[in-house]
């Protein structure tokens, strides 16, 4: 079973890992910087919901695979840093383009386009990241009994998921909340260009990143 404080080392090293810079927040910051905060939560969603999927896949021993076969760990990276610096890329577009520079309606009820492709941007940002297996591979173990049962696991798991989410989320409201100042062409432009830019280093670092 595993203990209280387990769980809280557990916690810390998760909350250590999460406000860490990388991929996860460069996305959530920009969905939330560009489209509102609506958007940055749905991708903090996606985010946690790779989150998710690692810790069950290193629980299960499917991401310990992927650490050790190196076919398997090349593909998902290279699939990951490609999607990183195609994402990258669209935002340096978006920001040579004065035209989009535009703040979308707040109706209420009205649907905005591309709100789930935020959700689809955060967990794809994770869960090609293949980085994240070797993380949760080499810390899930270290803090499960000898013989751990479905509650330990999913205890970590729904812990690992909860702060991760709870960061992210609090990243999305705070940056949404400066919507208004991040609509101004200006800065609008700054965003998507530091973004774009930081988007497709991550991506060629990704590409160069070996499984150990």
């Amino acid at each position: 079973m595993t203990t209280g404080p387990q769980l809280l080392a557990f916690g810390g090293v998760i909350v250590l890992g999460a406000v860490s810079p990388g991929p996860d927040f460069a996305v959530v910051v920009r969905h939330s910087a560009v489209s509102g905060r609506a958007h940055g939560m749905l991708a903090a969603a996606g985010v946690a919901a790779g989150v998710l999927g690692w810790a069950i896949a290193a629980a299960s021993g499917v991401a310990a695979l992927v650490t050790l076969v190196p076919v398997a760990f090349t593909v998902i990276k290279l699939v990951g840093a490609g999607y990183l610096a195609v994402l990258g890329l669209r935002a340096l577009v978006a920001a040579r383009r004065a035209g989009d520079f535009r703040v979308e309606p707040s109706v209420p009820g009205a649907a905005r386009p591309g709100r789930w492709v935020a959700f689809r941007d955060g967990l794809l940002c994770n869960i090609l990241n293949p980085k994240a297996a070797v993380f949760f591979v080499a810390l899930l173990p270290q803090f499960l009994p000898v013989d751990p049962g479905l509650l330990d696991t999913l205890t970590l798991s729904v812990t690992a998921v909860a702060i991760t989410g709870a960061w992210f989320v609090a990243v999305a409201i705070l940056v949404g909340g400066l919507r208004r100042l991040f609509a101004r062409p200006a800065v609008r432009r700054a965003v998507d260009g530091v973004t774009g830019v930081v988007l497709v280093g991550l991506g060629v670092r990704l590409a160069l990143t070996g499984a150990r």
